[in-house]
């Protein structure tokens, strides 16, 4: 290991308090038992409770693409069928309109500004695939 990474190590240790002796100890133990996890522990902040967890992010992924497809699949559904194109690029404007506004309500920015964003790019990329 690197000179400077035993270093590196040390002074966090420093920083925190601890004499520098001691600080050596920890550094030079730590690092024969898991030098990796170690460093990624104190220089980086990744722990046991900060890492990635794929299958909660897949499910959390799952449930907003399905919650966001519920209503255009109900309009497609129960809407005319030779209608059908004017009534889902109606509806999608509204309904891009209320998750705009949810969107700005949960993330605490300005509705108006975000419901108007969301509406004119959402028609943008829909006359753009027509």
């Amino acid at each position: 290991m690197p000179e400077s990474e035993l270093h590196g190590l040390k002074k966090i240790y420093e920083n925190r308090g601890v004499s520098k002796e001691t600080a050596m100890l920890i550094e030079t133990e730590l690092t024969q038992y898991d030098a990796l996890a170690a460093h990624a522990h104190n220089e980086l902040g990744i722990n046991e409770i900060s890492q990635a967890k794929p299958l909660q992010a897949a499910f959390a992924s799952f449930g907003s693409f399905a919650s966001g497809a519920v209503l255009p699949f109900c309009l497609s559904i129960f809407s005319p069928i030779k209608e059908m194109v004017y009534f889902q690029h109606g509806f999608l404007i509204v309904f891009l309109m209320i998750l705009g506004a949810l969107s700005a309500k949960t993330g605490g920015s300005k509705i108006k500004i975000a419901v108007l964003r969301i509406c004119f790019w959402g028609t943008v990329v829909m006359a753009v695939t027509l």
